[in-house]
């Protein structure tokens, strides 16, 4: 291996593609969505760079259409996490071993492929396997990815130059180790690009990985597997694990071996998982106290002063709440409008919310595709049926129709008690409850937006009046890990926008920062004294 000062490509952020009409994008795209609906595909676990197949499939539907069958992937039992470990901590040593260019390389060429080779493959497979629109997949799938890939090289030689001072006759340098042992990565379905990051980060910085995706995004991520392995990742680097989530990742806990975990989902999910390790930790079942990285759940906010641009406002509201069907963890879902403001805001969104049409991703010309799975539609119809029952709630728009697929239309409920469970709890689906404040308690209404959500993911303050933006700036500083001011709260970018909240959204590491990848590695402080003494007497003695 060459030994010189390396400098890694300049990580710039990946354009997004339009996919208008007309575009060459748009033809490739609706190519591959046609091709790839029309070839269903066997989805095994991946061990040691070898498939599994345990021949209990399941199949993957889309969920905009009951009848389009995308495949099936293969279950697997606890013991294919015994397996994983075993063959990650085989990998482990010459992976660790590997230089980290070598290791960078990999990756580069990953993001390389995606956004060539693999883009339109990549995409079509978030469209058709999680719903989203082909502006939703872009920036995820292709961009965030590529993104995460690119600029997570770009911190790792930063990371490593940090070094400490030598005093005169001693050396020192700190070593970047890999934690000892293997990493959890625990992945959503609603993001793409979160299901490459978590667990190729902790492999970038020397680590091996058990990684288990979400049932309802098997197909993007067989897809995630198939450009590492192009790539060059070697076999037992990551492993995919197929199956039971709470029976494989309770196997995986249960390992000695256990370093770290790198998770999204759920607040209650990630809760019971620390809760787990905490047992473990007090059993002294593990080699190291093992690193919890949870990117969680959100109830997160727009909160408008007085002097907002209504039009404005209102386009943010309706991006932010609405897209992709409101399944993101930084989807805006209660706002507080002043009541000076709220009649022209009504008449504007009622303008808009009728016009968006929701239906099958593969027509480019919807706003909104269907969410995830049945569960996930009954939950958040019976919030909103529960809405129209109540008295204290105003209904404002809705519509829901699963004949075809879990379709839910984008739903506008007013409030009036500011403490109300559409304002407190996450719902994850496409519903945006708004509070209305009298101007005269502006103060009292900021002060709840604050301190009312267990959640603090992502807000949004939008006002014209610039002192009215430094106030609100630090009355919500705690209250949002991500905080917009004149922005929807969603669309955070690699590089530009680190991601992560506190409270009950997480332990806001920031995903898309160096401050990410510091979780993935254990330092060791190395000092050489270059000319030791040779007698023991201190002068102070003399």
């Amino acid at each position: 291996m060459i030994e010189s000062s390396i400098e890694v490509p300049v990580a710039i952020n990946e354009p997004v593609r339009s996919y208008a009409p007309g575009s060459p994008e748009r033809d490739e795209l609706l190519r591959t969505v046609s091709s790839m609906s029309a070839s269903p595909i066997e989805v095994a676990a991946y061990i040691g760079g070898r498939e599994v197949a345990s021949g209990e499939r399941v199949a993957m539907r889309s969920p905009h259409r009951h009848d389009m069958v995308l495949g099936h992937w293969h279950g697997g039992d606890p013991s294919q996490v015994d397996d994983a470990i075993a063959a990650a901590l085989a990998a482990a040593p010459a992976w660790a071993a590997t230089p980290w260019s070598a290791r960078a390389a990999v990756f580069l060429k990953a993001a390389e492929l995606l956004a060539t080779k693999y883009r339109s493959v990549l995409n079509a497979a978030t469209m058709l396997g999680q719903s989203k629109t082909a502006h939703q997949a872009e920036i995820d799938a292709a961009c965030e990815l590529i993104d995460f890939w690119r600029f997570n090289v770009g911190f790792l030689p930063k990371i490593l130059s940090d070094q400490p001072i030598s005093s005169p006759g001693v050396w020192n340098l700190v070593d970047h180790r890999p934690l000892e042992g293997f990493v959890l990565a625990v992945t959503p379905f609603n993001f793409t690009a979160i299901a490459g990051n978590l667990p190729t980060a902790p492999a970038l910085m020397g680590n091996v990985v058990v990684w288990k995706p979400a049932a309802n995004a098997m197909y993007s991520a067989h897809f995630i597997l198939e450009i590492l392995k192009e790539a060059g990742l070697p076999p037992g680097v990551i492993n995919m694990v197929l199956g039971d989530p709470a029976a494989m990742v309770g196997r995986a806990l249960a390992s000695r071996h256990l370093a770290g975990i790198h998770f999204t989902g759920s607040t209650a999910v990630f809760r019971s998982l620390w809760a787990k390790v905490g047992e473990g930790v007090g059993e002294g079942r593990y080699r190291s106290y093992p690193r919890l990285v949870g990117e969680t759940g959100g109830k997160d906010f727009v909160f408008a002063h007085p002097s907002a641009d209504v039009d404005a406002l209102a386009t943010a509201l309706v991006r932010g709440a609405y897209e992709y069907q409101g399944q993101k963890c930084s989807a805006a879902s209660r706002a507080y409008v002043p009541a000076s403001l709220w009649p022209a805001l009504r008449a504007r969104m009622m303008d808009v919310l009728p016009a968006i049409t929701v239906g099958d991703v593969s027509d480019l010309s919807h706003f909104m595709g269907a969410v995830i799975d049945r569960r996930a539609y009954d939950r958040i119809t019976a919030a909103v049926k529960g809405a129209l029952a109540d008295t204290g709630c105003e209904v404002l728009h809705h519509g829901y129709d699963d004949r075809d697929g879990y379709f839910i239309r984008p739903t506008l409920i007013r409030v009036d008690d500011p403490g109300h469970a559409l304002m407190r709890d996450e719902l994850f689906g496409p519903v945006l409850a708004v509070s209305v404040y009298d101007d005269a308690r502006y103060d009292e209404a900021l002060s709840r937006c604050a301190n009312d959500s267990e959640y603090a993911l992502t807000g949004a303050f939008w006002a014209r009046d610039r002192a009215a933006i430094t106030h609100a700036s630090g009355v919500l500083r705690q209250g949002a890990g991500n905080f917009y001011v004149n922005d929807k709260p969603t669309g955070a970018v690699v590089g530009q926008q680190p991601f992560g909240g506190a409270r009950g959204s997480g332990t806001n590491d920031k995903a898309g920062s160096a401050l990410n990848l510091l979780r993935w590695v254990s330092p060791r402080t190395v000092k050489e004294t270059l000319v030791p003494p040779t007698g023991w007497r201190y002068p102070f003695m003399g």
